[in-house]
């Protein structure tokens, strides 16, 4: 079809070219698709049919030529890690296969500390202090909403499937084995973490380092009246330490505090203002060439993952019913919720938007990240989607540290799971605290690294459930991770165009201001302006 489609294209482009340098002309025949050609020469009788293959629209494939790519990796992925699985391939060679991978991912990671810092910078300086300040608290609102809302749907397909009653009273050995240590999260030392990363004590540390709270044993001499050493008691003693992970968190508040100082400094801080936004988008050019590497990166990554399972065939078939309802919960709210929400308050077609995203979700996808897919997500909502940069540039780095909406589906499906399989009959109290907790510790572990392990360990405390059962989601994690992280991607993007419409005016006005300013505005400002308006 498409060597058909190319012939034609040269033939016509041939019978003008022909047109063109021989003249005179003088054309035979019914209708404009028959010429003859007369010069000093035999003449040439040149027919080209008027004839356009439907649905050829090269432009339209060139531009969207990457996401094939990209799709046509994670089909690949998951049908060489299938494949290969019979050849039962030794830890060497899987490490060499997933090498590729690997290295894609660290150079995505290279690019969040730089893109994160100067998005922010330059996005808060061209906004006013009040603007801001309204920004952030949209924002936040609106993801703790969509998060409580992902905990009451996880709740309500739990129920409604019951993935865990089919597992009620079995021995689910082969499966897993039940971990012993004692649940010592607690949702006060959260919070009390996500103080300390907010705000930190060296920058610089923040970079590769955030504040966890632990618990360790310590021997302590339990001692008589008379100071003799009667025995030794172990106690467990809360500590503060640091743990490798950059504090993003931290680095956010100092990037906004700075980004709106400075753009309350007026034309004297032009200078910082322009070498912030010019490094976000050299960041950004040179995340579109590393792009170009996904379909290898995300091929390796995935088939990798797959031939490193072990028990692969019955851990799916064991809890395949959890898995499916996690699923369903995630594409009904990408499919359905999110774009009707969109289309209620943007009141634009959400199809495609959601389209123009795709390559941030399979990025997504084959990462398992929101961090390392936010230089691909900056990407397409600038290029694809449209949505003004001075918004983008607030929710994107927020959004990918602070919101929680498929982790908060996940925790409230896998509770309700783990007191099915434990035949525990739940009160209606008890589904309203794991969506309030799934929530509130969502946002308190905002700065824990891979944290769904740790908002479990919360809601399963407060429910009075057996915390030795999370190590149940140990097995399926790699692969519910990729979707519930598809889900915290779209939130973010989703949460950029409706904080954009929510602030309309505001920006409206900021730009006529802009525009009447005159010579109290720089051309560069001007030209963004326009830009934006067209």
């Amino acid at each position: 079809y498409i060597t058909v489609a190319h012939t034609y294209e040269f033939l016509h482009n041939l019978r003008h070219n022909l047109l063109r340098r021989h003249p005179p002309l003088q054309h035979s025949g019914d209708g404009p698709s028959s010429a003859t050609i007369h010069h000093s020469r035999p003449y040439i009788h040149f027919i080209m049919p008027s004839v356009r293959l439907p649905g050829v629209q090269w432009g339209w494939l060139r531009k969207h030529l990457l996401l094939f790519l990209t799709i046509g990796g994670v089909i690949g992925g998951v049908a060489l890690g299938v494949g290969l699985r019979s050849a039962n391939p030794d830890p060497t060679s899987i490490l060499l296969l997933s090498y590729p991978g690997e290295l894609f991912i660290r150079m995505l990671k290279l690019m969040i500390l730089p893109l994160v810092i100067s998005s922010l910078v330059s996005g808060s300086a061209s906004l006013n202090a009040n603007l801001n300040g309204s920004i952030v608290a949209k924002t936040v609102g609106y993801f703790l909403a969509t998060s409580f809302f992902n905990a009451v749907l996880g709740i309500l397909l739990a129920i409604a499937i019951q993935p865990g009653s089919y597992l009620a009273g079995q021995s689910l050995t082969d499966v897993y084995e039940k971990g012993s240590s004692a649940n010592n999260a607690n949702i006060m030392d959260g919070f009390l973490d996500l103080g300390r990363n907010l705000f930190p004590d060296n920058l610089f540390v923040a970079s590769f380092q955030q504040v966890q709270t632990v618990y360790r044993e310590e021997t302590f001499p339990q001692l008589s009246p008379n100071d003799t050493v009667l025995d030794e008691v172990t106690r467990l003693v809360r500590q503060v330490h640091y743990r490798s992970g950059t504090n993003t968190l931290g680095i956010i508040v100092f990037c906004l505090v700075f980004g709106t100082v400075l753009g309350s400094m007026g034309k004297r801080a032009a200078p910082v203002t322009d070498f912030f936004t010019i490094v976000d988008e050299v960041i950004l050019k040179i995340v579109t060439g590393i792009m170009w590497l996904s379909p290898v990166g995300v091929a390796s990554v995935i088939m990798s993952k797959i031939l490193s399972v072990d028990k692969l065939a019955s851990v799916m078939s064991t809890l395949a019913l959890f898995i499916i309802t996690v699923i369903i919960g995630v594409f009904i709210y990408q499919l359905i919720v999110q774009n009707l929400i969109y289309l209620i308050i943007v009141r634009k077609n959400p199809f495609k938007f959601y389209f123009n995203l795709l390559e941030a979700w399979v990025t997504s996808f084959a990462t398992a990240s929101t961090a390392a897919t936010l230089p691909i997500t900056f990407r397409c909502m600038n290029d694809k989607c449209g949505v003004d940069p001075r918004i983008s540039r607030f929710v994107l780095p927020i959004g990918a540290t602070v919101n929680m909406d498929g982790t908060a589906l996940f925790v409230s499906v896998g509770a309700v799971f783990i007191a099915q399989i434990n035949q525990r009959s739940l009160a209606m109290g008890e589904y309203a605290t794991i969506a309030v907790t799934a929530t509130a510790a969502s946002v308190a572990s905002a700065s824990v690294p891979s944290a769904a392990l740790f908002l479990i360990l919360i809601v399963l405390s407060a429910v009075n459930l057996p915390a030795e059962d999370v190590s149940l989601f140990f097995t399926v994690d790699w692969l519910v991770d990729r979707f519930r992280t598809t889900n915290n991607m779209l939130g973010d993007c989703y949460t950029a165009a409706v904080v954009e419409t929510w602030s309309r005016e505001a920006l409206d006005a900021m730009d006529a201001e802009v525009i009447s300013s005159g010579s109290n505005s720089t051309e560069a400002e001007k030209d963004e302006v326009q830009s934006r308006r067209l």
